[in-house]
């Protein structure tokens, strides 16, 4: 590997294991949280009354922004933040920004959705937040992937879920990707940085509708099935497959 320097922005369920599994790799680490910690990869980066705060040190490495972008939240400082993120990785000659967005950017319509089929119309909060923050990286040189919904350790779906009202249809297929799908998917863009495209979907191939999806994982977990707000049948696929293209494969069971 030519350059094995890397910046984590948001050491938190992400970022933690990207860091880990990148330095099992031979990366030379920083991550950062909001305040700085007793440990040399764990560095501060916060963004308080528009002003940075940062402990970072590592110069000529690759950017991978893992913060959420907390939409619930009213005071969420997340484009201020990714805005003095690009600054500072450009001042700290990065090799490469990549930023990890959402599958949310295509909307909730039924439909199949590669890299190339178009964004939902910017009608929402939500929507506004991820596609500024993907065009603000696409104007730096950066790249952009799309997460799914997330499984791995501590986001067991048969107990999140677990006797809950869900407002969404019981055949409505599921979008998910395992946190080790994603940190390897991460990396081998990282690897492959040249010949990497702008954007790429990660999303397991394996889409079952909601209904099969729960029921299985609550039977595993042994919790209460939830129920649905409806039965209506809606395919909306999210196509994972154009990273299968860097070598990549999806190994990790959602």
């Amino acid at each position: 590997m030519m350059n094995n320097k890397l910046v984590i922005l948001g050491a938190g369920w992400l970022g933690s294991a990207l860091l880990r599994e990148a330095k099992t790799n031979g990366w030379h680490v920083q991550a950062t949280r909001r305040t700085e910690e007793r440990s040399e990869d764990i560095k501060a980066f916060c963004v308080t009354d528009s002003v940075l705060h940062h402990t970072l040190t590592l110069n000529d490495a690759y950017w991978v922004c893992a913060i959420p972008p907390r939409m619930r939240q009213s005071e969420s400082v997340y484009l201020e933040t990714l805005t003095f993120a690009l600054e500072t990785a450009k001042l700290m000659q990065c090799r490469g920004f990549l930023l990890c967005s959402s599958t949310a950017v295509y909307g909730t319509e039924s439909g199949h959705f590669d890299e190339q089929a178009p964004l939902a119309p910017k009608e929402t909060k939500r929507q506004q937040i991820l596609q500024t923050a993907e065009q603000m990286v696409f104007e730096q040189g950066g790249k952009v992937v799309r997460l799914a919904g997330l499984v791995g350790p501590d986001r067991e779906p048969g107990r999140f879920i677990a006797g809950k009202q869900l407002s969404s249809s019981s055949q409505a297929r599921v979008n998910m990707v395992h946190q080790q799908d994603v940190v390897d998917g991460l990396l081998r863009i990282l690897s492959c940085w040249d010949d990497a495209k702008p954007v790429y979907n990660l999303c397991h191939p394996s889409h079952p509708t909601k209904q099969q999806y729960y029921q299985l994982h609550c039977e595993q977990y042994g919790s209460e099935q939830p129920s649905f707000a409806s039965d209506e049948v809606i395919s909306r696929v999210i196509d994972g497959s154009a990273m299968t293209e860097l070598g990549f494969e999806y190994r990790q069971m959602i």
